[in-house]
């Protein structure tokens, strides 16, 4: 699950436009999330931390609530530590979700609003007034539910650090690849 959540959402931050709108899409951003994550019985979870990206394809999203992980990208490299099971996975993107292309037929639903099928999916993705990204929503292929939503979104007009995209593994950590 979180595999797909964080492909997508590497992708997603490379979007240029919208149906002939467009989106101002920063060298680099610090935002929080909150992702909510709504399975076919009902039962909701949600997940809340912080993410930086650099584009075009670099992210960062730190895990707070309700468990603790880092989950670090890069090309199609993939970490994801698990603070609470004391593990890291490694993860290498062999295919690559382009969100470009599902967004590229978008079209504008109403107000700020915007939706599109892509792969027999619906995406839905809601514009602020700043004419930044603020949500998007999708079914995963488990069927699930799935809204992210970001605040408190600060763009930058120079990247982050390399460094600011580091996973480092706890000596003590079980690595799995």
């Amino acid at each position: 699950m979180f595999r797909r959540f964080f492909l997508l959402a590497i992708v997603f931050f490379g979007l240029i436009s919208l149906n002939g709108q467009s989106i101002q899409i920063p060298v680099a951003f610090k935002a929080r999330f909150i992702q909510q994550i709504k399975n076919p019985k009902g039962k909701i979870i949600k997940y809340r931390g912080t993410v930086i990206f650099n584009s075009p394809s670099s992210t960062k999203w730190v895990y707070t609530s309700p468990t603790r992980k880092e989950v670090c990208s890069r090309g199609r490299q993939v970490i994801v530590i698990d603070h609470d099971l004391e593990q890291v996975n490694y993860y290498s993107v062999n295919k690559r979700f382009n969100l470009s292309k599902v967004l590229s037929n978008a079209k504008l639903h109403h107000g700020n609003v915007y939706t599109t099928k892509f792969d027999g999916k619906l995406y839905t993705v809601v514009i602020n007034s700043r004419n930044q990204v603020e949500q998007i929503a999708y079914k995963d292929n488990l069927d699930n539910t799935v809204n992210i939503i970001f605040t408190n979104i600060q763009y930058r007009s120079r990247p982050f650090p390399v460094s600011k995209f580091e996973c480092i593994k706890p000596i003590n950590y079980d690595s799995i690849y």
